[in-house]
């Protein structure tokens, strides 16, 4: 992998995603335009294997541009160059200060707009209305209404009347609650350096995403790179996945599925999927697979993994119509 000197931006957000894990990665990714995700989801799925200095070097620059930031919060950019001056030395003070302000805007509570709202709750629930009201204020309006609605009743109308009625509040509050709450929150974000790209890290963030941000991606990438495209679908659901698909769903798509398909799909299957789809057939239909599977013989493990996919495909094809939901959670259930 190149030296970070030779990385672009979007190489190096990319590394960045990468180390941070799946979990914080496709909580960043809801935060991003389309366009945006786009360009990174590329850029992951064709990271190739980076070095431990790589990536350690791109996590400390970008801790250096938030604690820069931090710093521009706090006193302003002067402050913050002085700051930067006498802890990295001149040059490297200019540098960072010169990749923020090209696209500086900064704006209270800036890290909080790109936190869940569940987690934000945690951390605000319990402090006084006008707290709360204070950096729902400034939030964006669909994280506010997920804190609003989780917030008790009384509490609710409370807060809902702080907002309504606040005029102007000082820079120095503004700071104070702000550097409280970040502190807060970023005790909590957990960094994983040893991973390294490619299409797993991948598949583990769009399986984490919503479906319209799923499709999205993918059907970009299908434009752009159908072979890749093909290569991440076909791990995002995988045969044995069907152990996590109700009864009603695994009777709807074995309507679609040719018998012959399914026996052999079968053969390499563990014993828990064999009894789920056997106890959502007719009894008649349970034997004759049976039978069929007995009468089989020694198959081809390729021909064994064709069937598979070819089932696999069946299912996601009935999500893609509506017909099934795969969930993207883990307590949430697939329904018809």
């Amino acid at each position: 992998m190149a030296r970070t000197q030779e990385l672009s931006g979007k190489q190096k957000a990319a590394i960045l995603l990468v180390s941070l894990g799946t979990e914080v990665s496709a909580n960043i990714m809801k935060s991003l335009r389309e366009d945006e995700i786009e360009e990174l989801t590329m850029e992951i799925a064709n990271l190739k294997r980076v070095s431990t200095e790589v990536k350690d070097q791109v996590v400390e620059e970008f801790l250096q541009i938030c604690i820069a930031q931090e710093y521009i919060v706090t006193g302003g950019i002067d402050y913050a160059r002085d700051i930067l001056e006498k802890a990295l030395g001149a040059q490297k003070a200019k540098e960072i200060i010169s990749k923020l302000t090209a696209t500086l805007q900064i704006r209270p509570f800036d890290f909080a707009r790109k936190t869940e709202p569940s987690q934000l709750l945690n951390f605000i629930q319990n402090e006084h209305p006008q707290t709360i009201a204070l950096v729902m204020a400034y939030l964006r309006p669909e994280q506010a209404a997920a804190i609003l609605s989780s917030l008790p009743p009384l509490q609710q109308v409370e807060v809902a009347r702080r907002i309504s009625t606040m005029d102007r509040t000082s820079p120095e509050v503004l700071r104070e609650v702000e550097l409280v709450l970040e502190k807060k929150l970023s005790s909590f974000v957990m960094h994983d350096f040893t991973i390294a790209g490619g299409i797993e890290p991948m598949v583990e963030i769009l399986n984490r995403v919503d479906r319209g941000t799923e499709k999205t991606i993918l059907e970009a990438l299908a434009e752009e790179d159908p072979e890749l495209a093909d290569e991440i679908k076909s791990r995002m659901f995988v045969f044995e996945d069907i152990l996590s698909l109700d009864n009603k769903a695994v009777q709807r798509f074995l309507r679609e599925v040719d018998i012959k398909d399914l026996g052999l799909a079968l053969k390499t299957s563990s014993e828990e999927v064999r009894e789920l789809i056997m106890k959502n057939m007719s009894k008649r239909a349970a034997e004759m697979l049976k039978e069929d599977m007995d009468l089989m013989g020694p198959v081809r493990l390729r021909d064994v993994e064709e069937a598979q996919q070819k089932i696999v495909n069946i299912i996601r094809q009935l999500e893609d119509s509506g017909e099934l939901i795969i969930s993207r959670g883990k307590e949430d259930q697939l329904v018809v």
